[in-house]
């Protein structure tokens, strides 16, 4: 049964008359957090493709590109999507709920967090709004300054992306450091652990990006190390 298929079943409460939030409170124990998590994905990210005013088609290809959607379940992840990004309202209370479901800067929200950034500069824009939101969103979910530094060094269109940065640590930090937080990093983004983890596959695409940077961060310090 793929996890679209899960979540259909989920939120057939719908029918019912019942909102997303009323949903959450079924996928509340631990055996449902992939499904939880995907909804929250879903949920936030169509709001965070709102902030700036509208979804742009970029922004939901952005989307999809981090879910991987099978033809036959498309009609359902649209769904879920097309209700959450009627507006913006109610996006710190989604936030709250997930942040419940797992410990404060939990690698699954710094995933989340991630995600977000994903499509907020889909469009090859980021707003103030946008960066608000996710600032509410990463203290909400405990995520911390020089990690939210970090996403925004690698994701953010002219932003400055100092290799040090995107490794988390102060920019002229000792070799050593930058070797010991990739390797760190690496350890903690390899799809294997993560698979391992038990983590859906929308997370661990997310995760994939994040290795790719890292490494190339890692490279461009090791270059600049004298022979």
């Amino acid at each position: 049964m793929s996890i679209w298929t899960r979540i259909a079943d989920a939120l057939s409460a719908l029918r019912q008359g019942e909102g997303l939030a009323a949903v959450f409170e079924k996928l509340r124990t631990p055996p449902e957090k992939t499904v939880g998590f995907t909804i929250a994905v879903i949920a936030l990210g169509a709001k965070m493709a709102k902030a700036d005013g509208q979804v742009t088609r970029d922004e939901v290809r952005a989307f999809r590109s981090v879910f991987l959607i099978a033809p036959e379940d498309e009609a359902n992840a649209a769904r879920v999507f097309n209700l959450a990004r009627q507006d913006v309202a109610g996006f710190d209370h989604y936030a709250r709920r997930i942040a419940g479901m797992f410990g404060p800067g939990d690698p699954v929200l710094i995933d989340l967090v991630d995600g977000l950034f994903h499509i907020a500069v889909a469009n090859g824009e980021f707003h103030e709004v946008e960066e608000d939101f996710l600032r509410t969103v990463a203290d909400i979910f405990g995520v911390g300054e020089r990690c939210f530094r970090t996403m925004h060094a690698r994701h953010v269109p002219g932003a400055p992306r100092d290799p040090f940065e995107v490794l988390g640590l102060e920019p002229g930090a000792p070799v050593e450091a930058a070797r010991a937080a990739w390797r760190q990093a690496v350890k903690e983004s390899h799809p294997d652990v993560l698979a391992a983890r038990g983590l859906p596959e929308e997370a661990i695409r997310l995760a994939e990006d994040r290795l790719r940077d890292v490494n190339r961060a890692w490279e461009e310090i090791n270059r600049k190390v004298p022979a």
